[in-house]
């Protein structure tokens, strides 16, 4: 079957393709007028922050040496050479390693109840009033926006060196960034059975866990899992400042110069990470009913 191609007239195709150059000229412009002010902030921002790329490439070289300072061994050998020489302390590194673990997970689990109780009187279709509302949002953003290790300091301050004021530490940091998260998935959730279990004559309480709750509980756990695994990095810090874990053992071995110990706890913390977090992954996709694949 033949196709009639229709041919606009020379003057109505001149002045389409007029139009047509112009819209491409005007967005080019655009993205050139974008890129400049994109450019110029950029070198505003590093002028503010001292950034000198002199003495960046200048003293790059200290910074590869160190990498290749922790990974020989006082012998002068190669750490890989001898493992047995290298991990010499890794008894001692795995019981602080499961100090951390623990502190991850108690601080981890707290800040997710109290993330959970508070989250619903945070999300803008939940909370019984707008007071409730901005109280408890404050409350969240002051709790998340201090570092953990600011926090952390804090309590050993308070406390003294020791593992519970890592806990005290991640568990508020916690409750900010989880209560948030939770907030808006519940922001997100259908409000139709919500209305149902209303009109009942049902009390708030009875909306929220029959009608919001079996929604949201798949991504709050979701959530709490990918919290855990990066309260286990935190947790590794906040050692720095006698919060206990195996972040003590490795900011003595930090400044001691222990070179070869930097290394062999780095890569005792980094196989740990990676092996929470091919589990939490595998966890989370079991709890949306798919298997994640890694």
């Amino acid at each position: 079957m033949a196709t009639a191609i229709s041919i606009l007239p020379a003057q109505q195709l001149a002045t389409l393709n007029d139009a047509y150059r112009k819209a491409v000229a005007r967005k080019r412009l655009k993205a050139t007028v974008a890129t400049a002010v994109f450019c110029a902030a950029l070198f505003i921002a590093a002028l503010g922050a001292e950034v000198n790329l002199h003495t960046f490439f200048t003293y790059f070289g200290n910074f590869l040496s160190y990498f290749d300072r922790i990974l020989t061994l006082d012998s002068g050998a190669r750490v890989w050479t001898d493992p047995l020489e290298w991990f010499w302390g890794l008894k001692k590194w795995l019981r602080l390693l499961g100090e951390t673990l623990l502190i991850s997970y108690v601080g981890t689990l707290t800040g997710a109840v109290f993330a959970f109780m508070l989250n619903f009187f945070a999300a803008q279709n939940t909370s019984p009033g707008p007071w409730v509302r901005f109280i408890i949002r404050r409350l969240l953003e002051f709790a998340r926006t201090v570092p953990g290790i600011v926090f952390a300091l804090i309590f050993v301050i308070a406390f003294g060196l020791g593992p519970m004021a890592g806990v005290l530490a991640i568990a508020i940091h916690t409750t900010g960034a989880l209560g948030k998260l939770f907030a808006e998935i519940v922001e997100n959730a259908d409000m139709k059975p919500v209305e149902g279990i209303r009109s009942t004559g049902a009390s708030w309480l009875s909306c929220m866990r029959f009608a919001i709750l079996p929604q949201v509980s798949a991504g709050y756990a979701s959530y709490a899992l990918l919290r855990f695994e990066i309260n286990v990095r935190e947790a590794s810090v906040m050692g720095f400042v006698g919060a206990g874990g195996i972040g003590q053992e490795l900011v003595v071995a930090i400044r001691k110069f222990y070179y070869s110990d930097v290394s062999a706890i780095l890569v005792t913390i980094i196989v740990t990470v990676f092996i929470i977090d091919i589990s939490t992954g595998w966890l989370r996709g079991r709890l949306f009913g798919k298997e994640t694949r890694r």
